[in-house]
């Protein structure tokens, strides 16, 4: 079983930076695809961006591409999201997941298997 805390979120202006961090417990999840998801009130859950288990492969929803950078660090067991030039239209709630790797991009919900309890980010304006 893999266990995924969040971390990193707060309230910041519009303009500025965050990063978010996803460590892993459990066991390790250096074979898992990992990626990033935020909700806002009201509203579905949506894809922000996935990694590789190598983290060779990158993927980024079309809202925050060219702002937010993923990474991750295997021996670290973690997971980042670094969150440049932000808008309030990224206030939400943002969670982790991580899913046994299929061999290409993962952009559903519903292809991983762990989730993080989320971390809100609130950007004002």
């Amino acid at each position: 079983q893999v266990q995924l805390v969040e971390s990193g979120g707060g309230l910041v202006q519009a303009g500025g930076s965050l990063r978010l961090s996803c460590a892993a417990s459990g066991r390790s999840v250096s074979s898992y695809a990992m990626a990033w998801f935020r909700q806002a009130p009201g509203k579905d859950r949506r894809f922000v961006a996935a990694i590789s288990w190598s983290g060779g492969s990158t993927y980024y929803g079309d809202s925050v591409k060219g702002r937010f950078t993923i990474s991750r660090d295997n021996a670290k067991n973690t997971m980042y999201l670094q969150m440049n030039s932000l808008e309030p239209e990224d206030t939400a709630v943002y969670l982790c997941a991580a899913g046994r790797s299929r061999g290409r991009v993962m952009i559903s919900g519903y292809e991983y298997d762990y989730w993080g309890q989320g971390t809100q980010v609130t950007v004002s304006s």
